[in-house]
């Protein structure tokens, strides 16, 4: 983790090397698979680094632009800045760049392949919604994904599913260019789709879960820095609320940083069904549970 004030979570790493662990093995399994059925692993490895790669390297940039948000200045954002750098000082961090998104999806977003490269971005709906320790404990909870690296954790983790999808397609190509006259053809491209799938699923689901705890761990670490539970907690329950008022045309202007911001677009982030298993983010309910356990702490 980079240098700053955010206190640590022991169940943040522990579960960071448990689900690295898991992926680790569900990646071992993949590969012992590809090599028995002769399939050009070494290539798709490659490839699927590559791109993982990009991902990572390019996070900032690909993210501002899916969400047509612009970086602003201290002059055009004065309130917003100072609020970022009241924050960074208290954490002892360095001040990731500050963006701002023109969507009424009251939300917020921070990513960058490190702290020096990062950058936070608010919507103008969040903006409209919130007031001063509302924003603040937003702001907090974001500025903790940059302290702990949260993009670089969660990029490394999802080298399993993306790696299963880039099998999946190239068998699929494979068997198009295969002689026809083979009979194997069919049985190889059936078995590398079943454990690809396998695996993109298990991976999928272990992605997620790390995911969820990032989220809770956000909450506190970002509760505990600002000292304000309450203001972080009374923010969620406001977006939440706004949130089932905003159009699903417009909700789906967050679906490429849907994992990444601060409140799911859409759904609530969980559940008691299936889908929760497979939820980036964990059930209002359970966050503000999380925070009313922080204000005990610091005797609220």
């Amino acid at each position: 983790m980079a240098k700053t004030r955010y206190v640590s979570d022991p169940g943040l790493t522990r579960r960071m090397f448990g689900t690295m662990a898991g992926l680790f093995a569900v990646y071992v399994v993949l590969m012992v698979a590809l090599v028995a059925l002769g399939f050009g692993a070494i290539f798709v490895l490659i490839l699927a680094g590559g791109l993982l790669w990009g991902q990572w390297y390019f996070s900032d940039s690909m993210a501002l632009r899916s969400m047509g948000a612009r970086e602003v200045t201290p002059e055009q954002a004065p309130q917003l800045h100072g609020m970022v750098d009241r924050l960074c000082a208290l954490a002892d961090m360095p001040k990731p760049r500050v963006a701002i998104a023109e969507t009424d999806v009251p939300n917020a977003f921070a990513t960058g392949r490190s702290p020096k490269r990062a950058v936070v971005c608010v919507t103008t709906g969040l903006l409209r919604r919130v007031d001063r320790d509302e924003l603040e404990g937003v702001l907090s909870h974001e500025l903790s994904h940059v302290a702990h690296r949260d993009v670089t954790v969660m990029t490394v983790a999802s080298f399993s599913a993306i790696l299963a999808g880039l099998l999946i397609r190239t068998a699929m190509w494979g068997s198009l260019m295969r002689d026809r006259r083979d009979n194997n053809t069919a049985l190889v491209f059936l078995a590398v789709v079943v454990v690809s799938a396998l695996v993109y699923v298990i991976s999928y689901v272990l992605t997620a879960a790390l995911s969820r705890y990032r989220e809770l761990s956000a909450d506190r670490s970002g509760a505990l820095l600002t000292g304000n539970p309450d203001g972080l907690a009374r923010a969620l329950q406001k977006i939440s609320g706004d949130m089932a008022q905003i159009p699903t045309r417009d909700l789906r202007e967050m679906d490429a940083v849907s994992s990444m911001a601060f409140f799911p677009a859409l759904g609530k982030g969980g559940g008691v069904d299936l889908a929760r298993f497979f939820a980036s983010h964990p059930p209002l309910d359970k966050r503000l549970e999380n925070l009313a356990k922080v204000a005990a702490e610091l005797g609220q």
